[in-house]
């Protein structure tokens, strides 16, 4: 359908990945900086991984979560012991829109209003309630949204909605979430949704203090709060799970790609009093099958064994570190932004305005160069780094030094 498209006038067939690399089909090698938009975390084709899984293939692939199975259990019981706080209750799902579509069905079950708080420039899904609760006016196609949901400021540092600054500002863009449940709502919300990270919006970190004041801002409404982690969970930002480094547990959090690292998986988990409250009958016929639920495993076993999050922590470190150098030298660069290995860096002209044909160019000479780079932002004018978290010094090092000869040779 014409509503698929991609990146590059002429983008390569994909044949062939083998942990932070990727191959087409004239055997091109590839350094893969943007895991499938963050689902590759533990490598392409792990051998650890891809051993278990093939194993369980060959041992049983499907009986539907209406029956019990092992690794099922044991999956919900490793998310159990991995999540923050009291998050303790597992509902399996294949994507992240049914994890985040399911979110929010428990907050409505929950609290008994069906009104939501979400961010501007938010992405959580294309079902018709998630594409909703979407804030990117290109990802909202229903004509007709559902309504009783309600848009607050993103906590967008370098182009402030409010038109504020840090630390004057006083988190300001966080008290907004107040002010629209007195004027907009009924003054009982469902839930606040939001992305710890906002991914589409341009890798936006929210200040610190931010996700803390919201939620006892919402919490002081009667509403709950969830944490959308499909993009950022499972080490990305250097911690399992990105709402960690606000130092909040949320009522609620969604999961998925990364937790498969390429099987279909997901998740929306609750501490045990919000989860209690869902007592109706519900199901997902593939959801936590026997195949993903041990990728699930395997994955979580592979990030706490190999130290994935340090490793996304010391070499986010080194690339934000690196990209700073670069900026230095090339004004294109307006802002550098992120935690861990979930890094953006804005492209702008010296207005500040958005430069994405620059960005596009950028693009398209480092896939020549064998370096699959992401791009996000609502403007398309974020490049976009999101690796695989078992990506080494040395490939940051080379990534950063083409990067330079390619920004040398636009003159940007």
């Amino acid at each position: 359908m014409p509503c698929l498209a991609h990146f590059y006038k002429e983008p390569p067939q994909m044949v062939r990945g083998a942990m932070q690399y990727l191959y087409d089909s004239e055997g091109k090698k590839y350094l893969d900086c943007f895991a499938g938009v963050s689902v590759i975390n533990c490598g392409h084709c792990n051998p650890e991984i891809t051993a278990k899984v093939v194993e369980q293939v060959q041992t049983l692939q499907h009986v539907c979560n209406i029956y019990l199975t092992e690794n099922f259990v044991q999956l919900a019981e490793k998310l159990a012991e991995v999540t923050p706080g009291d998050l303790q209750k597992s509902f399996f799902c294949s994507t992240g829109t049914e994890a985040t579509e399911g979110a929010a069905l428990l907050a409505t079950i929950c609290t008994g209003s069906s009104e939501f708080i979400a961010l501007r420039n938010g992405l959580h899904g294309r079902t018709k309630l998630t594409m909703s609760l979407t804030g990117i006016g290109m990802w909202r196609t229903d004509p007709n949204p559902v309504g009783g949901i309600h848009f607050t400021p993103n906590p967008y540092c370098y182009r402030c909605p409010l038109g504020k600054r840090r630390p004057e500002c006083g988190l300001a863009c966080a008290d907004e979430v107040e002010t629209i449940i007195k004027t907009a709502t009924s003054g009982r919300p469902a839930a606040f949704i939001a992305e710890s990270i906002q991914g589409n919006a341009g890798i936006i970190v929210p200040p610190p203090g931010y996700f803390k004041r919201v939620k006892e801002i919402i919490a002081s409404y009667g509403g709950l709060f969830i944490a959308d982690e499909v993009q950022t969970g499972f080490a990305r930002t250097g911690k399992m799970f990105a709402i960690e480094h606000a130092g909040i547990t949320p009522d609620i959090m969604c999961v998925a790609k990364a937790l498969g690292n390429g099987q279909p998986i997901s998740a929306f988990i609750a501490t045990a009093k919000v989860a209690d409250t869902y007592t109706k009958p519900g199901a997902s016929t593939l959801g936590g099958n026997p195949v993903s639920s041990t990728a699930g495993l395997a994955v979580l076993n592979y990030i706490e064994e190999h130290r994935l999050c340090e490793n996304a922590a010391e070499r986010g470190q080194e690339l934000r570190a690196g990209l700073a150098e670069l900026q230095q030298r090339h004004p294109i660069i307006g802002d550098i932004r992120g935690l861990g290995l979930m890094v953006g860096a804005e492209f702008v002209h010296a207005d500040k305005s958005p430069a994405p044909e620059e960005l596009d160019m950028v693009l398209e000479e480092m896939l020549q160069r064998g370096f699959i780079v992401g791009k996000n932002g609502i403007a398309r004018n974020v490049l976009a780094f999101q690796p695989p978290l078992v990506i080494t010094r040395e490939n940051i090092a080379n990534l950063l030094d083409e990067l330079e000869c390619v920004l040398t040779k636009f003159e940007l």
